[in-house]
């Protein structure tokens, strides 16, 4: 029998502001981050190639980006649906806090500044 670790999630504001924008267009996507979620409790860390820990933040919290996730409502797309998550992981109080959403065609890269306002 597998044992489920016992991973807190919660979210910043604004990610909660970058997915209701998203659920206009991808209107599974609460779904989808349950699948997603279930998936981070057995892996909370980077796991390429479907998560990579963000690198040269100078931080000593844990900021990952995960570059697979598969989107219900991008059929035939699999886990290649463009759709990028930024969370950081507290291994010591077993938490994740979800950070950002977006969609790689309508953002370059993560924000780095919500990323420094809230884990410096």
């Amino acid at each position: 029998m597998r044992r489920i670790k016992m991973i807190k999630f919660d979210e910043l504001q604004e990610f909660n502001k970058d997915l209701k924008q998203l659920l206009k267009k991808y209107r599974t996507l609460n779904d989808d981050l349950e699948v997603v979620k279930q998936d981070l409790r057995d892996e909370p860390k980077e796991n390429p190639p479907f998560s990579f820990r963000i690198d040269n933040l100078g931080l000593e919290t844990c900021v990952i980006k995960v570059k697979k996730i598969a989107c219900k409502s991008l059929k035939g797309r699999g886990v290649n649906s463009g759709l990028r998550l930024i969370y950081a992981y507290f291994t010591s109080e077993q938490r994740i806090t979800f950070v950002e959403l977006y969609h790689k065609n309508e953002k370059e890269q993560e924000d780095r500044e919500r990323i420094f306002k809230h884990f410096v």
